[in-house]
């Protein structure tokens, strides 16, 4: 099921966030935001899990780099036990870290929700373990939290369906994001988090559902719309230093420039081994981003070509590439260290 190969560097992996790691939480929720269907998954080696991509995602990845198997997801009723003591993705597709944010395609669990749910794990773990063991346990996992993307996406770029977001300048809104995520950060912590690796938010502007809106020149990506990421992305690096100020002792948050990284690929594709980075793999209309990877379609062939899997989603390709710069990258991917060196410290 996952390459693991080495011994663990943290006693668990518990992800937050939304479909860029979901592993089927929408599976059990009643959304329209699914991916349990063929061709997603088509280079899976268990086929189609619910993951938004061809293949592993970021997580997955990440999971891999740091020697702890893939947790699974909190919505499986399978989800309990001895299963739960490597972790547990919470995330889910269309998730934002506004509570509205991804109403239109249905039930999904908000990043405040994540957050009780994480909090019904941790009672599920005080009945297996005793409160020193699990203060050490929780202490040596590591929080992975990528969410950010919806409330633009899927909220603020939508001001017909979501009117009170369209009411706050970009500066304004990024301050709005940030507040509500800090609080839920301060929330993991004081159940016990206290590492946690938080990716800001890529280019949207250059992904093929927004290069589809005709916004931007062919060879462009929507400008507007990545100068707006810029404010929150600098909010999350400002609030990453501020935590680990000293306000929340024995913690380190990371901050991860996906932007940076993610921009690096985009502007030289031939380096990475990518050829096609302004279309879908696996989509309809312009750019193959008008509509999203449907069921039984069919993908292009040279998938490590592309950087883009479908109207929304990276490549597992770009994945790996994202989650071997988080874990061993250079101050510009991962400040102030990187996963790698984050796993090494001792609370």
């Amino acid at each position: 099921m996952n390459g693991v190969k080495g011994s663990a560097q943290a006693t668990a992996l518990f992800v937050f966030g939304d479909s860029l790691v979901d592993n089927g939480n929408n599976n059990f929720l009643n959304s329209i935001a699914k991916s349990n269907y063929y061709p997603y998954g088509v280079d899976f080696n268990s086929g189609p899990t619910g993951r938004f991509s061809n293949g592993r995602t970021f997580a997955d990845y990440l999971g891999d780099l740091l020697g702890v198997p893939s947790p699974p997801p909190f919505a499986d009723p399978t989800t309990s036990g001895a299963r739960i003591l490597g972790g547990v993705n919470y995330a889910s597709a269309a998730a934002g870290i506004l509570d509205e944010t991804g109403q239109h395609y249905g039930q999904r669990y908000s990043l405040s929700q994540q957050v009780i749910n994480f909090e019904t794990t941790l009672g599920q773990l005080r009945k297996m373990m005793s409160g020193a063991d699990l203060s050490r346990y929780l202490a040596k996992s590591i929080a992975l939290v990528v969410i950010g993307s919806n409330d633009y996406i899927n909220n603020y770029l939508l001001p017909s369906m979501y009117p009170s977001s369209y009411n706050y300048r970009p500066p304004e809104f990024a301050n709005l994001l940030l507040n509500h995520y800090a609080r839920q950060l301060v929330a993991l912590y004081s159940v016990g988090l206290r590492k946690f690796v938080l990716p800001g938010i890529a280019p949207l502007g250059c992904i093929p559902n927004q290069l589809a809106t005709g916004q931007a020149p062919p060879g462009r990506c929507v400008d507007y719309v990545n100068q707006m990421l810029g404010a929150f992305n600098e909010g999350l690096k400002s609030l990453v230093n501020i935590m680990n100020n000293g306000t929340h002792p024995g913690a380190m948050f990371v901050y991860g420039n996906s932007y940076g990284a993610i921009g690096d690929i985009l502007n030289n594709p031939s380096r990475f081994g990518f050829i096609v980075v302004d279309r879908g793999c696996c989509g309809i209309g312009r750019n193959q981003g008008q509509i999203t990877c449907l069921p039984f379609a069919t993908p292009c062939y040279n998938r490590n070509q592309y950087v883009f899997w479908d109207a929304f989603h990276p490549t597992q390709k770009v994945d790996a590439i994202l989650a071997q710069r988080a874990y061993s990258g250079p101050p510009t991917d991962c400040h102030p260290m990187n996963v790698q060196q984050l796993a090494l410290i001792n609370f």
